[in-house]
Protein backbone atom coordinates (compact mmCIF):
# COMPACT_ATOMS: atom_id res chain seq x y z
CA UNK A 1 0.00 0.00 0.00
CA UNK A 2 0.98 3.30 -1.06
CA UNK A 3 2.03 5.91 1.19
CA UNK A 4 -0.65 8.39 0.48
CA UNK A 5 -3.23 5.61 1.26
CA UNK A 6 -1.62 4.91 4.24
CA UNK A 7 -1.72 8.52 5.75
CA UNK A 8 -5.79 8.33 4.84
CA UNK A 9 -6.18 5.10 6.36
CA UNK A 10 -4.54 6.35 9.41
CA UNK A 11 -6.53 9.63 9.31
CA UNK A 12 -10.05 7.76 8.64
CA UNK A 13 -9.24 5.25 11.80
CA UNK A 14 -7.74 8.03 14.22
CA UNK A 15 -10.53 11.14 13.24
CA UNK A 16 -13.34 9.28 14.33
CA UNK A 17 -12.33 7.93 17.61
CA UNK A 18 -10.78 11.11 18.77
CA UNK A 19 -14.31 12.78 17.63
CA UNK A 20 -16.02 9.95 19.81
CA UNK A 21 -13.63 11.02 22.49
CA UNK A 22 -14.41 14.44 22.34
CA UNK A 23 -18.24 13.84 22.28
CA UNK A 24 -18.00 11.73 25.46
CA UNK A 25 -16.26 14.72 27.34
CA UNK A 26 -19.04 16.73 26.51
CA UNK A 27 -21.45 14.40 27.72
CA UNK A 28 -19.32 13.92 31.02
CA UNK A 29 -19.24 17.70 31.45
CA UNK A 30 -23.15 17.97 30.91
CA UNK A 31 -24.12 15.25 33.17
CA UNK A 32 -21.18 14.70 35.71
CA UNK A 33 -18.29 16.78 35.41
CA UNK A 34 -19.34 19.82 38.29
CA UNK A 35 -20.61 17.10 40.89
CA UNK A 36 -17.44 15.16 40.83
CA UNK A 37 -14.81 16.43 43.96
CA UNK A 38 -11.58 18.27 42.41
CA UNK A 39 -9.62 15.39 42.73
CA UNK A 40 -12.08 13.28 40.49
CA UNK A 41 -12.31 16.25 38.13
CA UNK A 42 -7.74 16.38 38.15
CA UNK A 43 -7.95 12.54 37.12
CA UNK A 44 -10.25 12.69 34.48
CA UNK A 45 -8.87 15.52 33.10
CA UNK A 46 -5.65 14.19 33.24
CA UNK A 47 -6.51 10.63 31.75
CA UNK A 48 -8.60 11.89 29.61
CA UNK A 49 -6.19 14.05 28.07
CA UNK A 50 -3.30 11.11 27.42
CA UNK A 51 -6.53 9.11 25.81
CA UNK A 52 -6.83 12.22 23.44
CA UNK A 53 -2.69 11.92 22.23
CA UNK A 54 -2.55 8.00 22.43
CA UNK A 55 -5.40 7.97 19.76
CA UNK A 56 -3.83 10.74 18.18
CA UNK A 57 -0.33 8.54 17.64
CA UNK A 58 1.50 11.23 19.96
CA UNK A 59 4.36 10.06 21.86
CA UNK A 60 4.94 12.20 25.72
CA UNK A 61 7.76 12.06 27.20
CA UNK A 62 8.33 14.23 30.88
CA UNK A 63 11.60 14.75 31.98
CA UNK A 64 12.52 17.26 35.14
CA UNK A 65 10.25 18.12 38.34
CA UNK A 66 6.74 19.52 37.57
CA UNK A 67 5.07 21.34 40.80
CA UNK A 68 2.45 18.86 41.39
CA UNK A 69 0.93 20.43 44.46
CA UNK A 70 -0.16 23.84 45.09
CA UNK A 71 -0.43 27.29 42.68
CA UNK A 72 1.92 27.72 40.04
CA UNK A 73 2.41 29.04 36.68
CA UNK A 74 3.39 26.81 33.76
CA UNK A 75 5.02 28.84 31.18
CA UNK A 76 5.79 27.15 28.32
CA UNK A 77 6.30 27.55 24.40
CA UNK A 78 3.57 27.01 22.40
CA UNK A 79 3.65 24.62 18.88
CA UNK A 80 0.31 23.32 18.46
CA UNK A 81 -2.86 22.30 19.62
CA UNK A 82 -1.19 19.44 21.08
CA UNK A 83 0.88 21.77 24.23
CA UNK A 84 -2.58 21.86 25.50
CA UNK A 85 -2.97 18.14 26.41
CA UNK A 86 0.21 17.19 26.55
CA UNK A 87 1.08 19.43 30.03
CA UNK A 88 -2.48 17.92 30.72
CA UNK A 89 -1.39 14.71 31.37
CA UNK A 90 0.85 16.05 34.00
CA UNK A 91 -1.12 17.82 36.13
CA UNK A 92 -5.43 19.16 35.40
CA UNK A 93 -4.34 22.71 34.12
CA UNK A 94 -6.42 25.36 33.64
CA UNK A 95 -4.93 27.20 30.32
CA UNK A 96 -4.71 30.81 29.34
CA UNK A 97 -5.89 31.23 25.77
CA UNK A 98 -7.14 33.06 23.05
CA UNK A 99 -10.39 33.73 22.38
CA UNK A 100 -11.03 32.75 19.08
CA UNK A 101 -10.40 28.70 20.65
CA UNK A 102 -13.83 29.29 22.05
CA UNK A 103 -15.63 29.08 18.67
CA UNK A 104 -13.79 26.13 17.70
CA UNK A 105 -16.59 22.86 17.70
CA UNK A 106 -16.12 20.66 20.34
CA UNK A 107 -12.99 21.33 21.01
CA UNK A 108 -13.79 24.59 22.16
CA UNK A 109 -17.10 24.16 24.11
CA UNK A 110 -14.58 21.28 26.11
CA UNK A 111 -11.95 23.61 26.90
CA UNK A 112 -14.68 26.31 27.79
CA UNK A 113 -16.32 23.80 29.65
CA UNK A 114 -12.96 22.56 31.64
CA UNK A 115 -12.06 26.36 33.18
CA UNK A 116 -10.25 27.48 30.25
CA UNK A 117 -9.37 31.14 30.67
CA UNK A 118 -10.15 33.04 27.28
CA UNK A 119 -8.76 36.17 26.58
CA UNK A 120 -9.78 38.54 23.91
CA UNK A 121 -6.26 39.71 22.11
CA UNK A 122 -5.60 43.95 22.04
CA UNK A 123 -7.75 44.73 24.30
CA UNK A 124 -6.77 45.94 27.78
CA UNK A 125 -10.04 45.22 29.99
CA UNK A 126 -9.05 41.63 28.53
CA UNK A 127 -6.34 41.18 30.33
CA UNK A 128 -7.47 42.61 33.81
CA UNK A 129 -10.28 40.16 33.69
CA UNK A 130 -7.96 37.19 32.66
CA UNK A 131 -5.68 38.00 35.43
CA UNK A 132 -8.59 37.73 37.98
CA UNK A 133 -9.58 34.78 36.73
CA UNK A 134 -5.70 33.19 37.17
CA UNK A 135 -6.07 34.75 40.13
CA UNK A 136 -9.18 32.90 41.05
CA UNK A 137 -7.22 29.43 40.73
CA UNK A 138 -4.19 30.18 42.13
CA UNK A 139 -6.32 30.85 45.58
CA UNK A 140 -7.58 27.48 44.70
CA UNK A 141 -4.17 26.21 44.82
CA UNK A 142 -4.40 25.54 40.99
CA UNK A 143 -2.08 25.33 38.24
CA UNK A 144 -2.81 27.74 35.19
CA UNK A 145 -0.94 27.19 31.69
CA UNK A 146 0.46 30.31 29.92
CA UNK A 147 1.93 30.64 26.41
CA UNK A 148 3.64 34.19 26.77
CA UNK A 149 3.88 34.43 23.38
CA UNK A 150 0.61 35.27 21.89
CA UNK A 151 0.92 33.05 18.91
CA UNK A 152 2.80 29.61 17.49
CA UNK A 153 5.67 28.79 16.17
CA UNK A 154 7.68 26.30 15.20
CA UNK A 155 9.46 24.81 18.13
CA UNK A 156 12.86 25.56 17.12
CA UNK A 157 13.23 28.88 19.07
CA UNK A 158 11.33 30.73 21.20
CA UNK A 159 9.25 34.29 20.42
CA UNK A 160 9.35 37.13 22.41
CA UNK A 161 7.58 36.47 25.90
CA UNK A 162 4.64 39.10 26.75
CA UNK A 163 4.93 40.11 30.36
CA UNK A 164 1.60 41.13 31.40
CA UNK A 165 -0.08 37.93 32.50
CA UNK A 166 2.89 36.82 34.62
CA UNK A 167 1.26 40.13 37.00
CA UNK A 168 -0.88 37.22 38.94
CA UNK A 169 1.41 34.84 39.89
CA UNK A 170 4.25 37.87 40.93
CA UNK A 171 1.30 39.84 43.64
CA UNK A 172 0.66 36.21 44.73
CA UNK A 173 4.01 34.96 45.36
CA UNK A 174 3.57 32.03 43.06
CA UNK A 175 6.03 29.58 41.52
CA UNK A 176 6.81 30.30 37.90
CA UNK A 177 8.01 27.48 36.21
CA UNK A 178 9.30 27.33 32.66
CA UNK A 179 8.52 24.52 30.72
CA UNK A 180 10.10 23.54 27.48
CA UNK A 181 8.10 21.89 24.49
CA UNK A 182 10.51 20.00 22.05
CA UNK A 183 8.85 17.93 19.42
CA UNK A 184 10.03 15.29 17.40
CA UNK A 185 9.07 13.17 14.22
CA UNK A 186 10.28 9.62 13.68
CA UNK A 187 13.09 10.46 16.73
CA UNK A 188 14.54 13.77 15.04
CA UNK A 189 13.46 17.90 16.12
CA UNK A 190 10.86 18.85 13.87
CA UNK A 191 7.82 21.50 13.19
CA UNK A 192 6.01 19.25 11.44
CA UNK A 193 3.19 19.06 13.90
CA UNK A 194 3.51 22.96 14.24
CA UNK A 195 -0.09 24.92 13.92
CA UNK A 196 1.67 28.37 11.94
CA UNK A 197 0.95 30.38 9.51
CA UNK A 198 -2.30 30.09 7.40
CA UNK A 199 -2.97 26.48 8.40
CA UNK A 200 -6.57 25.42 9.32
CA UNK A 201 -7.05 23.21 12.35
CA UNK A 202 -8.91 20.33 10.27
CA UNK A 203 -5.52 21.00 8.14
CA UNK A 204 -3.30 20.17 10.78
CA UNK A 205 -5.17 17.23 11.77
CA UNK A 206 -4.65 15.85 8.83
CA UNK A 207 -0.86 16.31 9.15
CA UNK A 208 -1.10 15.28 12.77
CA UNK A 209 -3.46 12.04 12.68
CA UNK A 210 -2.31 10.86 9.10
CA UNK A 211 1.39 10.18 10.43
CA UNK A 212 3.40 8.05 12.70
CA UNK A 213 6.63 8.45 14.73
CA UNK A 214 5.29 11.88 16.50
CA UNK A 215 6.49 12.50 20.36
CA UNK A 216 6.66 15.70 21.99
CA UNK A 217 9.28 15.89 25.01
CA UNK A 218 7.65 18.04 28.09
CA UNK A 219 11.01 19.28 29.57
CA UNK A 220 10.42 21.11 33.14
CA UNK A 221 12.59 23.53 34.10
CA UNK A 222 13.48 24.62 37.75
CA UNK A 223 11.31 27.31 39.18
CA UNK A 224 12.33 30.89 38.91
CA UNK A 225 13.22 33.09 41.75
CA UNK A 226 10.38 35.40 41.88
CA UNK A 227 11.98 37.41 44.69
CA UNK A 228 15.69 38.74 44.88
CA UNK A 229 18.30 39.08 47.36
CA UNK A 230 16.51 41.79 49.35
CA UNK A 231 13.32 40.32 49.55
CA UNK A 232 11.36 42.54 46.84
CA UNK A 233 9.46 40.50 44.39
CA UNK A 234 10.47 40.14 40.66
CA UNK A 235 9.38 42.80 38.17
CA UNK A 236 6.53 41.08 35.68
CA UNK A 237 9.28 41.87 32.89
CA UNK A 238 11.95 39.90 34.35
CA UNK A 239 9.80 36.95 34.84
CA UNK A 240 8.84 36.85 31.23
CA UNK A 241 12.76 37.38 30.16
CA UNK A 242 14.06 34.97 32.15
CA UNK A 243 11.63 32.27 31.44
CA UNK A 244 11.66 33.29 28.02
CA UNK A 245 15.83 32.73 28.10
CA UNK A 246 15.33 28.77 30.01
CA UNK A 247 13.00 27.51 27.38
CA UNK A 248 15.66 28.89 24.97
CA UNK A 249 18.34 27.21 26.32
CA UNK A 250 16.67 23.77 25.90
CA UNK A 251 15.33 24.60 22.40
CA UNK A 252 18.26 26.15 20.93
CA UNK A 253 20.83 23.74 22.38
CA UNK A 254 19.39 20.51 20.71
CA UNK A 255 18.32 22.10 17.50
CA UNK A 256 18.96 21.14 14.08
CA UNK A 257 18.74 23.32 11.04
CA UNK A 258 15.39 23.88 9.99
CA UNK A 259 15.35 23.55 7.01
CA UNK A 260 17.26 19.95 7.06
CA UNK A 261 14.36 18.45 9.82
CA UNK A 262 11.73 20.01 7.42
CA UNK A 263 13.16 17.01 4.52
CA UNK A 264 14.00 14.67 7.00
CA UNK A 265 10.26 15.12 8.32
CA UNK A 266 9.20 15.04 4.87
CA UNK A 267 10.66 11.53 3.95
CA UNK A 268 8.80 9.85 7.08
CA UNK A 269 5.28 11.65 6.35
Amino acid sequence: MGAGRLRLLRFAVRLPLVLLLLLGGLLILAVAYRWLPAAGRAWLNRNWSACVLAISGVRVRVSGEPRLEGPVLWVANHVSWIDIFALSTVRATAFVAKAEIRRWPLAGWLAAGTGTVFIQRGQRHAVHAAAAAMQRYFDQGGAVGLFPEGTTSEGHDVRHFHASLFEPARELDVAVQPVALRFLHHGRRSGYAAFVGEQTLVGNMWKVLGTTGLAVDVVFLPPLQVRGPDGAPASRTALAAASQEAIREVLVGEAQPAAQEQRESALHA
